[in-house]
């Protein structure tokens, strides 16, 4: 029986006491959770799905882009929203994008929404989560409209809305009280405005503008960049850091200090055995 109860499956708890006794003996500093902050969504309407995205890229406390772009081009008519480490997001799905492209001219034919799917989630789950990439994927083909959330371990869901990142909460409270089926196009992107402004108005790291892209079954993709401005500055000093001509004394003075100095050219051969 003991012998079972060793060898049986499950989740082991072995390795939490383990690092409880590290932090006990030794000291060791266990790595903490990091938190990003974003607001990314998709929806599924009647004519095909449209995805929505925040503008606000964080370093720790730190807002370092007021009007970056979350939402990554994977074809045509699939797309792709990123939330978690910018550089990750980007590169995987720039990495699927051109194997897609192959995929297209090899068979002659437009790649499937599930094709992008399966290449994502197995690239992640090769990195078991090491690949901060959070992802919220859209697209329309042969089937109609799809929307799928891909997680940086590699699990996937299908669903009708979506929502992720720090302010999925947020949006997720719009989506569920907004939805209905075979929504009109006006009706999905007012509804996905709605979310990704509650999630910038109620997640700290979440904020700017609010960028759409509708994807149509029988129409070009629309990207709907800056589709709402929102906390835009509305106060500018009059005159403000412009200086005249001369205001800086300083560079006449190195002008000066540059002039007076001579520079000795030495031209040196190398020796070769």
């Amino acid at each position: 029986m003991e012998v079972y109860q060793k060898s049986r499956g499950g989740f082991d708890f072995g390795l939490c006491d383990r690092n409880v006794q590290l932090a006990q003996d030794q000291g060791t500093k266990l790595p903490k959770m990091k938190k990003t902050g974003t607001t990314i969504v998709g929806i599924v309407y009647k004519n095909g799905v449209v995805l929505g995205a925040d503008t606000r890229a964080t370093e720790g406390p730190i807002v370092c882009d007021k009007n970056c772009e979350k939402i990554h081009k994977i074809s045509e008519k699939i797309w792709c929203c990123g939330a978690g480490t910018s550089a990750d997001t980007e590169n995987v799905t720039g990495l699927i994008s051109s194997q897609l492209e192959l995929h297209r001219l090899a068979t002659g034919k437009e790649p499937r929404v599930v094709t992008a799917l399966t290449r994502l989630k197995q690239r992640l789950f090769q990195y078991q989560g090491y690949i901060s990439a959070a992802l919220v994927l859209g697209g329309v083909d042969a089937e109609g409209g799809h929307i799928y959330t891909v997680w940086p371990h590699g699990s996937t869901d299908r669903l009708p809305y979506a929502t992720m990142g720090s302010g999925s909460l947020a949006a997720m409270a719009i989506f569920e009280a907004g939805y209905k089926d075979d929504l009109e196009e006006k009706e999905a992107i007012d509804l996905v405005d709605q979310a990704i402004q509650a999630g910038i108005w109620n997640d700290l790291g979440s904020g700017g503008n609010v960028d759409i892209m509708v994807l149509d079954k029988k129409a070009p993709p629309k990207m709907l960049r800056n589709y709402k401005k929102l906390n835009e500055r509305t106060f500018h000093a009059p005159g403000l850091y412009k200086f005249p001509k001369g205001t800086t004394a300083l560079a006449e003075e190195a002008k000066k200090r540059f002039a007076s100095m001579s520079v000795e050219a030495v031209d040196s051969k190398m020796e070769t055995e």
